[in-house]
């Protein structure tokens, strides 16, 4: 008969359990080292068991490897010189990223702490749920902690094994896939995001009535896949499990569901796990969903993604960035902006209500060309202002979403929010705010124009052909005008320095007989589009806000959207329209009001050392090196 111990059949026998679990080791050893060579004395089962061990025991499954229970009593002689020998070769023979990991776990401890553990500090350092002594490791179920709304993590609630270190967590499945679960600082009380409602502000007396189309925004950046592994040197400080796309696409996909928002608008979406996996996990969940893939050889792009049961689509504009032949515009970076018409129920079929303009979009990352990043945000919000214009000349609401790599308060963002911005002579590196990113800046200045005519866009960031006509003071001629000129009066006349050659300049041409015998001034000339340029300074009239303040007051300290190379910084937004108020203080900083467009409430952001207590992002909690944006609307409800 077999006797279960761990996972492992292995024989029953009479020998105890500490001098088999240490022949399971020797021969563990000795596999890794090149081969299995047992010793003469090692009995056939033992072999066996050996070699079950070494097949159990590859990957990331090494970690929930039960160690403590080999510290053998101590011994003397030949068999502690052996077993000595052992554990040298267990510190060598450790693969690369286990090794690396129990070394930085190492680093972390107290220097008396490492000095208790001697010679077994390598393995004393890994523990798993077999030790006696580690009661909070025990299997737990995640069904507890996912009923709170405040959790960060969405994991599927099954049984896992937790490796716990001093400080550290690396909890596995029983597939080998890293799975978070709250131990000793449980996650969700580090990542503690509440909502902020907003509505009291808003000004709206009774939300329950029927005056308003109430309706949720997210912003999310969820990192292409990739992207990671052409830039591993970035997630250097994350455990490569909580990097695979299948732990992500599910944490990742948990957290939509779990803040439910009607329109989700996404940013470095991978094609492939968009058409594979995304887009089908989406609709079975009520999405619809437009996807445009950046341009060139990117792998990557935007989706803009809305429940069918609030909106429908009534069009949808990808925009490229890309202009062939244009330095300014020769990066492959895109968005989306669509036109959704709010559903309203049936119960109000006497309403009317505006519809809902959404923008989507990823701005070039490059923190020196700051220029490119003015002239691809001046191409989106022309696209914007063409879909948004209703025709009586007015706006419908707008909401624009992205990661604009750019941080608050930068030229870039006050062009967005302010509307208006002096561009000449600025340096490039200057416009997104990101000095502390450029390496040897280029001494690259914007000069006027910030791009050329041929592009079609205005300074007031406007397509040309949406521009006000106006008559011109120029006239415009025929070919046929022009050409009754060879036979005017003053056409046929010889001026008297003309050298008289016989037959040549004495000649004067015949008109035609279908000719007419008078001129006809034909002015042939039409309207032309009126754009007025204002050297220097670039424009718009779409009067966005943020919905973000950028500060968390209670905490003294800026939000975080993400932390690119372990610096937190804000370059995610969502910007949508209100009402621009008089600023006495600052004329060049408008102010806002809500309009037909409130803003109800918006979940609130981390500040940088929230987020380190949390290892950074990504983390287990959070799959992304980008944090959510939510933001909850009302859109006025009128009568016809």
């Amino acid at each position: 008969p077999a006797t279960h111990i761990d996972g492992l059949s292995a024989p029953a026998s009479g020998k105890p359990v500490a001098e088999e679990q240490q022949a399971l080791l020797q021969q563990w050893l000795e596999e890794g080292a090149g081969g299995l060579h047992t010793n003469d004395s090692t009995s056939e089962s033992e072999k066996g068991s050996a070699v079950l061990a070494a097949e159990w025991q590859e990957g990331s499954e090494l970690l929930m490897m039960s160690l403590s229970d080999l510290n053998l009593p101590p011994q003397s002689g030949d068999q502690e010189q052996q077993q000595q020998q052992q554990q040298n070769e267990v510190q060598t023979e450790l693969p690369a990223g286990l090794q690396a990991f129990v070394e930085s776990t190492l680093a972390n401890l107290p220097v008396e702490g490492r000095a208790a553990l001697g010679d077994n500090a390598l393995w004393t350092a890994v523990r798993t749920q077999d030790d006696p002594q580690m009661v909070d490791a025990a299997p737990l179920s995640t069904e507890v902690w996912i009923e709170d709304p405040a959790v960060l993590a969405w994991s599927p609630a099954q049984e896992t094994e937790v490796v716990s270190t001093e400080g550290v967590l690396w909890p596995f499945q029983s597939t080998g896939q890293f799975q978070p679960l709250p131990l000793e600082i449980p996650y969700h009380e580090i990542l503690w995001r509440d909502w902020e409602d907003l509505s009291a502000q808003a000004c709206i007396p009774d939300l329950g009535s029927e005056g308003f189309f109430e309706f949720r925004v997210m912003s999310y950046n969820i990192l292409s896949q990739d992207l990671i592994e052409q830039t591993p040197h970035l997630y250097m400080h994350c455990h490569p499990d909580i990097l695979n796309w299948t732990y992500r696409f599910t944490n990742l996909l948990q957290e939509i569901q779990h803040w439910d928002p009607d329109v989700l608008c996404l940013q470095e979406v991978q094609e492939n796990h968009f058409w594979e996996q995304l887009e089908p996990a989406l609709m079975m969940i009520g999405f619809t969903c437009i996807y445009k893939r950046r341009t060139g050889r990117k792998t990557d792009g935007c989706a803009v993604c809305y429940k069918q049961s609030k909106f429908q689509l009534i069009s949808a504009s990808p925009v490229e960035y890309f202009r062939p032949g244009l330095d300014i515009l020769n990066r492959d970076n895109v968005g989306l902006v669509l036109l959704l018409q709010p559903v309203l129920p049936e119960t109000l079929g006497g309403k009317a209500i505006k519809p809902l303009c959404v923008a989507n979009t990823h701005v070039l990352y490059n923190p020196r060309r700051g220029d490119i990043k003015l002239a691809q945000m001046a191409l989106l919000l022309a696209e914007i202002d063409k879909t948004a214009k209703m025709a009586d000349g007015n706006y419908c609401p707008v909401i624009l979403c992205g990661d604009l790599n750019s941080v608050p308060d930068s030229p870039l963002y006050r062009f967005i929010r302010n509307g208006q911005l002096y561009y000449h002579g600025m340096p490039a590196w200057k416009v997104s705010g990101q000095e502390e990113l450029c390496q040897n800046p280029h001494q690259r200045k914007l000069l006027t124009p910030l791009w050329p005519a041929s592009l079609g866009v205005t300074d007031g960031c406007q397509y040309i052909t949406l521009c006000q006509s106006k008559k011109s003071d120029r006239r415009k001629y025929s070919r046929d005008f022009l050409l009754q000129f060879r036979y005017c009066a003053a056409a046929c006349e010889r001026p008297a320095d003309l050298i008289l050659l016989e037959g040549v300049t004495d000649a004067k041409p015949d008109c035609p007989a279908h000719w007419p015998k008078e001129l006809t001034v034909v002015n042939n000339s039409d309207p032309e589009p009126f754009c007025s340029r204002y050297p220097g300074n670039i424009h718009h009239n779409l009067n966005l806000t943020s919905v973000y303040n950028h500060f968390l007051p209670e905490r003294g300290r800026p939000e975080i959207t993400t932390m690119p190379m372990g610096a937190g910084a804000t370059v995610d937004y969502i910007f949508y329209s209100a009402k621009p108020v008089k600023n006495h203080h600052d004329e060049c900083r408008r102010m806002y009001q809500d309009g037909a467009l409130k803003l109800l409430g918006r979940l609130s952001l981390l500040s940088e050392d929230i987020l380190w207590s949390a290892n950074g992002l990504p983390n287990p909690f959070c799959s992304s090196d980008h944090l959510c944006l939510l933001a909850s609307f009302g859109l006025e409800i009128s009568d016809f």
